[in-house]
């Protein structure tokens, strides 16, 4: 037999994939922004803007769930993880919008800041995977999926480490190359953190178990 509480579960959890599949879209037109040349800063910063609403909404859904009907150890875990993962897909929309900040305010020519020695692409590749799993994870509860991110994690680490070695070692020309690089490579790596609490949330809510991922 249903209870009260299980509707506005249904309602909680339809809210934060909504936002799952909105924040990886984010994401992704930030990359192409930035890799690509695209102008969607705009679009970008309404979509990061939504996203920062939805959480709101979810916060405030939760508090009623919880005001209303008292729920129980499990119901409880599972709210207050989607109140912190609706605030890490948020995250997300806001990292993605600094991006293609970066990308307009300092006016970057793609050309001019590409160098063979510095692994941009994979770097974007491995956390945009990381921002699908994650939000995989959460529609499935896959605990198993959501482990996954800790390695990923650690490479984009050390790709992110990487880089910085190389910005010191062979510093590019233009400054505005080095500050533009830093920026959007220290933004993917708060993204994947983001990601990897994420995949925490979604294993505390299946075990009740508290884990690092990162």
């Amino acid at each position: 037999m249903s209870r009260l509480i299980d509707a506005g579960l249904e309602q909680l959890s339809r809210l934060i994939f909504k936002m799952g599949d909105l924040a990886e879209k984010t994401v992704l037109l930030s990359l192409d922004c930035y890799m690509k040349g695209v102008d969607v800063h705009e679009k970008v910063r309404v979509l990061s803007e939504t996203l920062v609403s939805l959480s709101e909404e979810a916060e405030d859904k939760a508090v009623e769930l919880i005001a209303r009907y008292q729920p129980v150890a499990s119901d409880l875990r599972t709210i207050k993880s989607y109140m912190k993962i609706a605030y890490d897909l948020s995250r997300y929309g806001r990292y993605a919008w600094d991006i293609t900040h970066i990308h307009k305010r300092l006016d970057i020519k793609l050309d001019e800041c590409r160098f063979p020695w510095m692994p941009l692409e994979e770097i974007s590749g491995k956390v945009l995977r990381m921002v699908h799993t994650s939000i995989e994870a959460i529609k499935k509860h896959d605990v198993d999926l959501a482990k996954t991110l800790n390695a990923m994690e650690r490479e984009v680490d050390e790709i992110y480490y990487r880089c910085l070695d190389k910005l010191v070692e062979q510093p590019p020309p233009l400054t505005g190359c080095v500050v533009s690089t830093l920026l959007f490579i220290r933004h993917l790596e708060r993204i994947a953190d983001h990601a990897a609490y994420i995949g925490e949330s979604v294993i505390y809510i299946v075990t009740g178990e508290r884990v690092s991922l990162r």
